[in-house]
Parts: C-alpha cells; sequence; structure tokens
C-alpha cells in the first residue's frame, strides 16, 4: 500500500535538541572545543557604555565572523541568511531556533568602532595562539616567513591625479590615507599611481601579470605544527614585508615569551641588512639565501672566486692579482662606507689589460669590480649555514608558508579583500590567520569522525 504524508493536523509542541543534530565529526564542533571567550568580554567592557538598551552579544558577532572566515563565507549578508538557516551555524553561534540572527549592518558599526579601537580580532588571535602553546603544537625553535599580495577592494581604472586635492566624500580609508600622510615621519612613499577609493593600496603586479592595486600579508609561521605566530599587513612593497618580519619576532617574543633559534625565508630575507639585524643584534639563524647579484653568470667568475683577505683589506682574483679599495695615498686615511653600504674594490687597469682571463672576467668592462658590503661577515655566516644538511630540510620547511597562502585564497577565497584601508587589510587579515589557526588544532586534535562498529561473525 502506498505510504502518504498528509496528516490531519499539525503538532503543536516539537521536541527538538540542536546538540543532537550537529555530527560530531563537524568541523565547528572541533574549533568549538578550543575557543573561551571568558577574556573577551572584560577585554571589550571599557568600550561599551554603563548605560542604554543592551546591544549585540560581541562574543556572538565574533563566532558569526569566524564562521564566514573559516568556511569562505565572503559576504556578511550571505553569513547572516546562512547562520540563519543552517543548524550547525546556529549550534556554533549558541543561538536557539527561535532566535533572531543580527542584521548585516551590525558588523560595520562594531568593526570600525569598538572592534578597532580595542583591537579586538589581534586580542582573539593571541588567545588562540595561547591554546596552541598550551597544547604543545608551538615549539618555538624554528620560525618560518612570507608574504603574499592580495588584491585591494580598488578599481584598475580609477587613479587618483597628482595635482588634484579634491578626495571626494572622504571615507575611511580616504581619511586615514590622508591621516598617515600628514603625521610627522610619515613612512609613504610617493607612488606612481594611486586608488581613489584606497590611496593606502600599492600598484603591483606579478611577473608577466596585469597590473593591480594591493596589500601584502605577511605571515610567521612555527614549523613544528604550520601554526601562524603572527601576522602583519603592509603595503604591497618589498622593504616593508621584510622589515615586518623584525615586528613580528619582537611582538612574539614579548607577547609569548617565544624566541626562535632559527629564521627561514627566501632570497628577499637575504639583505645585508636584515641579515645584520637577524645575526647581530636578534642573535637568530639566518636560513635564507644570500642576496648576491655578483655569482649571476655561470660562464663567468663570480664573487665567490675571489678570495678576500682582511688582514690587506684586498680581494685576489683567479689571475693572482690584487683589487683594492683605493690606490692612492692620502694624507688622511679615507675609511667611511658610501651611502649605500657596499665598498667598491678594483682591480689595476695593467693588470686586466693583459690577463688571459679577462674574456672569463670582465669582457665588457676595463677593469674588475668587486662589491663588499658593510655587513658581509654576516653574509658570510648565512652563506656558511647554506651549505649545511640542516639548510636543506629547513628549505622544505618553508613550504609550509607557501601551502598556507594557497590554502588562504583557494579554500578561504582570501584572494580579495572587501574591506579598505591598511586598518581593513589588518582585520581582514588577522581573522583569516585565525580561522586557519582554529582549523588546524581541529585537525591536529579534534575528536574526528566516529568509529564504525566493527561486525561480529555469524
Amino acid at each position: 500500500m502506498m505510504g502518504s504524508n498528509d496528516k490531519p493536523q499539525d503538532e503543536l509542541f516539537y521536541a527538538f535538541n540542536l546538540e543532537e543534530l550537529v555530527p560530531q565529526d563537524h568541523l565547528l564542533r572541533s574549533i568549538d572545543r578550543f575557543l573561551d571567550f571568558t577574556d573577551l568580554r572584560e577585554h571589550l567592557a571599557p568600550y561599551y557604555s554603563h548605560t542604554g538598551r543592551p546591544s549585540v552579544d560581541p562574543e556572538l558577532m565574533i563566532r558569526m565572523l569566524l564562521i564566514g572566515y573559516c568556511l569562505g563565507i565572503r559576504s556578511e549578508r550571505q553569513l547572516c541568511e546562512e547562520i540563519n538557516l543552517n543548524l550547525a551555524y546556529r549550534w556554533f553561534c549558541r543561538l536557539s531556533i527561535t532566535d533572531k540572527v543580527p542584521d548585516h549592518s551590525t558588523f560595520s558599526k562594531n568593526r570600525h568602532g569598538r572592534f578597532r579601537e580595542s583591537e579586538a580580532f589581534r586580542f582573539v588571535f593571541e588567545q588562540v595562539i595561547k591554546r596552541c602553546i598550551e597544547e604543545g603544537l608551538i615549539g618555538g625553535e624554528g620560525f618560518a616567513v612570507d608574504a603574499s599580495v592580495v588584491k585591494a577592494d580598488a578599481s584598475r581604472q580609477r587613479h587618483h591625479e597628482d595635482d588634484d586635492d579634491d578626495w571626494g566624500g572622504g571615507s575611511r580609508a580616504i581619511n586615514e590615507y590622508l591621516d598617515a600622510l600628514h603625521e610627522e615621519g610619515s613612512s609613504i612613499t610617493p607612488a606612481k599611481k594611486v586608488s581613489q577609493t584606497d590611496p593606502m593600496a600599492r600598484w603591483t603586479a606579478a611577473p608577466g601579470g596585469p597590473a593591480y592595486y594591493a596589500y601584502s600579508t605577511n605571515y610567521l609561521v612555527d614549523t613544528e605544527a604550520g601554526i601562524i605566530v603572527d601576522v602583519e599587513a603592509t603595503t604591497a612593497l618589498r622593504n616593508q614585508e621584510v622589515w615586518s618580519t623584525k615586528a613580528m619576532i619582537e611582538r612574539v617574543q614579548e607577547r609569548f615569551n617565544l624566541k626562535t633559534q632559527k629564521l627561514i625565508g627566501d632570497t628577499a630575507y637575504g639583505t645585508a641588512e636584515f641579515l645584520s639585524w637577524m645575526v647581530e643584534e636578534a642573535g637568530i639563524e639566518p636560513h635564507v639565501p644570500v642576496w648576491d647579484m655578483g655569482n649571476n653568470k655561470p660562464d663567468r667568475f663570480g664573487r665567490s672566486d675571489f678570495i678576500y683577505d682582511a688582514e690587506t683589506d684586498s680581494y685576489t682574483c683567479p689571475g693572482g692579482k690584487q683589487l683594492l679599495r683605493s690606490r692612492r695615498n692620502y694624507s688622511k686615511p679615507r675609511t667611511g662606507i658610501p651611502k649605500d653600504g657596499f665598498i667598491r674594490y678594483r682591480a689595476a687597469l695593467h693588470d686586466c689589460t693583459n690577463c688571459s682571463l679577462k674574456t672569463q672576467c670582465c669582457p665588457n668592462t676595463r677593469v674588475r669590480k668587486i662589491m663588499r658590503s658593510q655587513h658581509e661577515n654576516v653574509r658570510d655566516v648565512a652563506r656558511v649555514i647554506g651549505k649545511t644538511p640542516a639548510y636543506q630540510q629547513t628549505r622544505k620547511e618553508r613550504k609550509k608558508v607557501e601551502m598556507l597562502f594557497a590554502h588562504m585564497k583557494r579554500i578561504l577565497k582570501m584572494d580579495r579583500l572587501r574591506l579598505r584601508g591598511l586598518s581593513g587589510a589588518r582585520d581582514e587579515f588577522l581573522l583569516t590567520a585565525t580561522a586557519q589557526n582554529l582549523r588546524r588544532m581541529a585537525k591536529c586534535l579534534g575528536t574526528g569522525p566516529p568509529k564504525i562498529p566493527e561486525t561480529v561473525p555469524i
């Protein structure tokens, strides 16, 4: 007999429990184990009034944002709709089946107000880091660093003219840029193109690709379990990306008492100045390739083929001739270093002219010249480390940072920012790193799928 779902009367009461409906192996259930917002309320208390109507629970808003960043829901309007429909999302947000979901506009008001003033997202990120330390996921022996460019919410066709002082309506991003531009000791460097909607974004391009406005997210990752111990937002400039590492390492040491023994990075972090800071000031082993432009032609003698003698302060070429800083006798010896920090050593003209190795050394110039950095001693330290078996292993560990960037853009859909200004980029990068750390903890320490009971043979 064919069944029917028709009922004479709808039920008046339902026995309904969200806890029973959320699977034990659900991602949000695993993440919820590691979240504790007890200290968040105390942290935000000074930024709320003691009078007036009760506000939306800040824990609820943080939980809603974490759902969006953990599951790649980029639109806050869509996020509110998904939470309204999805029972697992309601359970994670501590909302019953009848509770109303806050309006999407609530996020904007709180983000640009008390959340940004109190650095709430930084606070939540650091609370997760503390939990990672407690769970033993952070060793602190080695950190890997890298930067990735993320497109800004700015049109490629709209540029601000240099002679135009009118910035239109004066949005938050524009006001932030103008305040930073006019403050004393501003670090903003002139750019060829400036966005009309997000002036802090930098006009950049990947090799062989189209140019666009973008920011850079900088990750400092512990190599033991791939946990992001710090994140910093910068404009898409190589120099700012490199030196943001200094700020991240110092902040991690100050707040978590984690002092790394080695730093792993690519060639961008192998500049003489940054190596000097790592070795001489921070006492960190530089597991980075040295930025060296003297060995770029395989059929020519490179800088490594010339032997330096510290006693005579000179180089000896493969032909046995000396390269000196100066061949003149000054009444007052000149020991100064040029502004660029590189000392020039030159061979004598008669030595190079009659040399049988000139075609392999300097066929297009009259004499051979070697440039030596004032920080060459720390560059030599990095070169020695680069020949060790430990360095070959750290080259593999550096890929953990690149994997996190790929996960960020492909899985979490963080390939373009929604918020404008450097503050907006900082908020998004902090929430993304928090989501990635929570997902990593859920993977390493989660309950996992329920076990299938063994079948009893008959």
